[in-house]
């Protein structure tokens, strides 16, 4: 028993060693791209804010993915073991294409499976949550909409950060003990700047910590083999490893799509997208970050797209409006944007120079293909392998 627990142990420091290297680059790609900090210096603000999200609220996740989809009593060491492999799987999967899966849906998928198998499944809780993650991307599409129509011209005249060619900030030795100052030649707005940068990583690094640290540890919790404080500090620490490893490459290309948009759209996504998942998280609601992160971006780049035209004149078919997400592409930051009505729709790029669809169709089909193939598999595993004895 000792040996199978361990061998549990491992696989869900895998899991995790997967979300940190997955999860570090979407919070901390545009904070290290402009020079604001440091690989090493997201690697480290990644596992402390993790590690508090899933201490306050992520326990509600873990709670929910570890007996109210199924009954505790399901998870024998054996079953959380085959839970975590193929949460793993999806993990693996994802990396193959490209495209980060997620590892919430996957790990929901991958209980629900057994659930079904063994006939103790609870619809109504997986009617709660799969509402959600239809409701969820509408939201981010709509609020993120309002945002770039009304309210994107305003952020972006704020958010502009002049870059120095000195560290923005460094470390004082020279008295007894050690202080961060601003560097050389670094102003105000550049260091409040490079602040919020900072604080909006550490905030997504609360969110993910809030929404996946269930997708490492709910089955062990689940099946009593492992306790929630144990067990969170487990799936920070794997999550750490992988931040300070594996994520460097995500940081580095800043991999992810969200962190190739323009600083103002991506602190407006980040923020939106933290928020829907960390309430969805204190709601013990496990959802898809990237899912909600590209509706989040289609719809600001929607909204900002429709400041060419007014209400009026669009109601009257006066002038149409180029509905494209590449707007988020005509903007320098700290540039006054012209009023509502006031651009002309021509000046808007093609989608394609900032948002390729085809890549976003990839990206959703696989975000919800993946979790599918661990619900089937978990099911296929669980009802038909003698060996789970159900």
């Amino acid at each position: 028993m000792e040996a199978l627990l361990l061998i549990g142990l491992v696989v869900a420091v895998f899991v995790g060693y997967n979300i940190g290297g997955s999860s570090t680059g979407p919070a901390f790609g545009p904070a290290v791209g402009a020079n604001a900090i440091s690989k090493v210096g997201a690697a480290v603000l990644m596992t402390i804010f993790f590690f508090v999200g899933g201490w306050t609220i992520g326990r509600e996740v873990v709670l929910t993915l570890g007996g109210d989809i199924v009954p505790s009593g399901l998870f024998s060491l054996e079953v959380s073991i085959t839970v975590l492999f193929f949460i793993g799987g999806a993990l693996f999967v994802g990396n193959v294409f490209g495209v980060p899966a997620s590892t919430s849906m996957s790990a929901v998928g991958s209980i629900a499976g057994l659930g079904i198998a063994t006939g103790q499944i609870n619809w109504e809780t997986m009617g709660v949550i799969v509402s959600w993650w239809i409701v969820a991307p509408v939201i981010a599409f709509w609020v993120s909409g309002v945002i770039g129509r009304y309210f994107y011209s305003t952020i972006n005249r704020m958010v502009a950060i002049p870059q120095t060619e000195e560290p923005t900030f460094v470390l004082d030795r020279s008295g007894t003990i050690p202080k961060i100052t601003t560097g050389e030649g670094t102003d105000t707005r550049e260091a409040v700047g490079t602040l919020v940068l900072i604080a909006i990583g550490c905030y997504m690094a609360f969110s993910a910590g809030a929404s996946n640290v269930a997708n490492a540890i709910a089955p062990l919790v689940g099946s009593g083999e492992l306790a929630m404080n144990p067990a969170i500090l487990l799936a920070a620490g794997a999550t750490g490893l992988g931040a300070f490893t594996i994520a460097r490459r995500t940081l580095e290309t800043l991999g992810n799509d969200i962190t190739d948009l323009p600083l103002t759209a991506a602190i407006v996504v980040a923020t939106v997208s933290a928020t829907i998942i960390s309430l969805l998280s204190a709601a013990g609601i496990p959802a898809s970050f990237v899912v909600v992160a590209t509706m989040s971006i289609i719809g600001l780049g929607w909204g900002r797209a429709t400041r060419t035209t007014t209400i009026s004149d669009s109601v009257r078919g006066k002038r149409q409006t180029n509905v494209s997400v590449g707007a988020l592409a005509a903007d320098r930051e700290g540039e006054r944007l012209p009023k509502i009505g006031d651009e002309e729709p021509e000046e808007i790029p093609a989608a394609s120079d900032l948002f390729d669809p085809a890549t976003t169709g990839r990206v959703i089909l696989l975000q919800n293909f993946v979790p599918a193939i661990a619900t089937l598999g978990a099911y296929l595993t669980f009802r038909f392998l003698p060996v789970f004895g159900f």
